[in-house]
């Protein structure tokens, strides 16, 4: 029995760090903390007798700092690391290059106040490690190769709880008087990976698009400004009002929902808070109701990597207004939880490979 448990070790320089984190996953009877180490070298030691399924790791640490080893495991025995970081500004950016390395997730602490948070953190520290223990390694090694973001137990809301469904038919009249395209795209864990591998191949000159991360509130502008720096489309954290428009990339910010609107014959996005929806804020379900209720036909929908089921059903309500639907393959996904959902629900038109999504936008575009 004991075996079949995921096996985690802690690697922070901080006792309290990983007392509390072991205290969190003690009472998980498919969880087993297999040890700590205050930094990587110890970690190192400890990890050539038992190889850990999943490694949560800190950033800053003495010795050895945690991207450091992060890029060494990814490239020796590629293994799900979930990111324990502060939200502070200079660490966002350490993060994301973190996950632009290769780890799955990231679990966000304060610099003040840390066992408290952490105490009250347990749901979403279970969650990470087993949705990191998930994980699709092969692909994570693909990611890290090239380069060389768990959740409350809340009441689980529908999109309803930001936007009214409707019908597609009513939701195709939206379309009377324009032309324009757009895309929008929802991914989760691993998707960072992917949304890199897929706008860096793009033209400057695509149809607009929408997108929804599954990421913590601050980190969500950083990786916006990393991929602007990386691509030909200009990538931005959306603003309430920003305009959709060809060669455009707007990425929801974290802790705000994101949802498509029209004035005339342009598209723009309404920035607003609310409820979690699927657990999650952004929701992609709440994008992808809003395209499909606002764009209709016009709009070609994208799923890829991500754990749960956030997107499923807005993806299904796009296809049914008429938009072009497509769903990463489960041979290149993290994780193909979301992708898997959408297709069960009859919601996909094709199934495709990460490496092949760009040239799905381009054709689009055309």
């Amino acid at each position: 029995m004991a075996n079949n448990k995921i096996k985690v070790l802690i690697v922070d320089d901080s006792a309290v760090v990983r007392q509390a984190i072991t205290q969190a996953l003690a009472a998980e009877t498919d969880i087993e903390v297999i040890g700590t180490a205050q930094d990587p070298v110890f970690a190192i030691e400890k990890m050539k007798s038992l190889w850990p399924d999943v490694i949560i790791l800190d950033i800053e640490m003495p010795r050895m700092d945690g991207l450091t080893f992060l890029k060494k495991v990814m490239t020796e025995h590629p293994t799900p690391i979930i990111i324990c970081s502060s939200l502070a500004e200079k660490g966002a950016q350490v993060t994301m290059e973190a996950l632009s390395a290769g780890a799955v997730t990231v679990i966000t602490k304060p610099k003040m106040g840390v066992k408290s948070f952490l105490q009250d953190s347990t749901n979403d520290i279970v969650s990470a490690v087993r949705s990191a223990a998930r994980a699709n390694m092969g692909a994570m090694r693909r990611f890290a190769t090239s380069a060389a973001a768990g959740l409350a137990p809340r009441p689980k809301l529908s999109a309803d709880a930001m936007l009214a469904s409707k019908t597609a038919l009513h939701s195709g009249a939206n379309m009377y008087g324009t032309t324009d395209k757009l895309i929008a795209i929802g991914t989760s864990t691993g998707g960072t990976q992917a949304l890199e591998a897929v706008l860096t191949k793009l033209p400057g000159v695509v149809p607009g698009i929408v997108i929804v991360q599954h990421m913590p509130e601050k980190f969500t502008g950083m990786f916006a400004e990393r991929l602007n720096s990386l691509c030909a489309v200009e990538v931005l954290e959306a603003k309430n009002g920003d305009r959709v428009m060809p060669g455009r990339a707007l990425i929801a910010p974290g802790g705000r929902h994101m949802m498509l609107k029209r004035s005339g014959a342009q598209f723009y996005v309404e920035v607003v808070d609310g409820p979690l929806v699927n657990r999650h804020k952004p929701s992609v379900d709440v994008l992808f109701r809003s395209v499909a209720q606002i764009a209709g036909k016009n709009a070609l929908g994208i799923i890829m990597t991500g754990m749960g089921d956030d997107g499923a059903r807005g993806m299904k309500e796009m296809h049914d207004a008429g938009a072009q639907t497509v769903a990463e393959d489960e041979s290149t996904c993290v994780v193909f939880g979301m992708p898997k959902e959408a297709i069960k629900l009859g919601g996909v038109d094709k199934i495709t490979p990460l490496d092949r999504i760009p040239q799905e936008i381009v054709a689009y575009g055309k």
